[in-house]
């Protein structure tokens, strides 16, 4: 335990030094930052706010606190949720156990989204698979004030999570979350202008060599396929884009995120998917991260 180990300097600088250097020790990720942040959350402080007060002693129960985050921290539960919200293309979103940690790199599929569909189209209707909380779905729909959809998950306690958020960003009114399984939607037929996707892509394999806070604190039905036993990671993605492909109109979009080596064998199940009277996609591409690596699948639905 952190008490244990290093007593807390009773200074706002010196507590985030301390703070700092034990969970390096822990291994966490980017120990300055977690240190900032539950400092702040005890504090009520921002990063600014924690700098005008470096010389501010810290009371007794400040110190407590501190000290029950950082334990939490150290053991390498994620800090989003510790603290219950992640930040996401500029919103706070409520998080917890039952959803996964929103990742800057599924800010991809809503700048794609939005560069598509301005903010002058009106009567947008979209649907959002594997919403979990909701970040995908309430982004675009606070983005695009014309939008309205649906927003499914497998699970009732992520679901919970994103009505709250839907509600916090004013958007509960333009989308409908639905339990249910993307591979089987409520949607009808050439009904949607967008599909927005985040589907597990995780293979079990892989699952296992992830970081402990991921592997052991994020919901691995939100990160394996279920299908298949999740064997490749791609289980899920080849029963999404039969589906994604019926419910689009002509010439909409599906903006699906993948895993960073699946880019080529995502585009040859796109070309491959072909429903009855011939419906396909007509085009698809591969968006790449900020480190370069395979992200989100864009694919245009086609008709004949």
């Amino acid at each position: 335990m952190f008490r244990s180990m290093m007593p807390i300097p009773t200074t706002v600088r010196d507590a985030l030094a301390a703070a700092g250097r034990r969970l390096a020790v822990a291994g966490v990720d980017s120990p300055g930052l977690s240190a900032r942040l539950l400092l702040g959350e005890v504090l009520g402080l921002d990063d600014l706010g924690l700098v005008l007060a470096a010389h501010r002693e810290l009371s007794d129960p400040e110190v407590a606190a501190f000290h029950a985050l950082l334990d939490r921290r150290a053991a390498g539960e994620p800090a989003a949720y510790i603290l219950g919200r992640r930040e996401f293309y500029g919103l706070d979103f409520a998080v917890t156990p039952a959803t996964l940690v929103p990742r800057p790199e599924s800010e991809h599929l809503i700048e794609e989204a939005l560069t598509h569909f301005s903010d002058t189209e009106t009567e947008l209707r979209f649907a959002d698979l594997g919403t979990g909380s909701g970040c995908l779905a309430v982004s675009f729909a606070v983005h695009r004030p014309g939008a309205v959809g649906v927003a499914v998950d497998r699970s009732a306690m992520a679901l919970m999570t994103a009505r709250q958020n839907a509600r916090t960003h004013g958007v509960a009114g333009r989308v409908l979350f639905a339990q249910c399984d993307f591979g089987a939607l409520c949607v009808q037929d050439a009904s949607v202008d967008l599909v927005l996707a985040n589907p597990p892509y995780v293979s079990a394999s892989e699952h296992e060599t992830l970081s402990r806070e991921v592997r052991d604190y994020e919901p691995r039905t939100a990160l394996v396929p279920s299908e298949g036993g999740g064997g490749s990671g791609l289980e899920a993605l080849v029963s999404l884009l039969p589906e994604s492909r019926r419910v689009l109109k002509v010439g909409g979009l599906l903006a699906c995120e993948i895993g960073w080596e699946q880019g080529q064998r995502g585009l040859e199940l796109v070309r491959a998917t072909r429903l009855q009277g011939g419906r396909r996609f007509e085009s698809s591409r591969i968006i790449q991260d900020l480190a370069g690596r395979d992200r989100v699948l864009v694919a245009v639905a086609g008709c004949e």
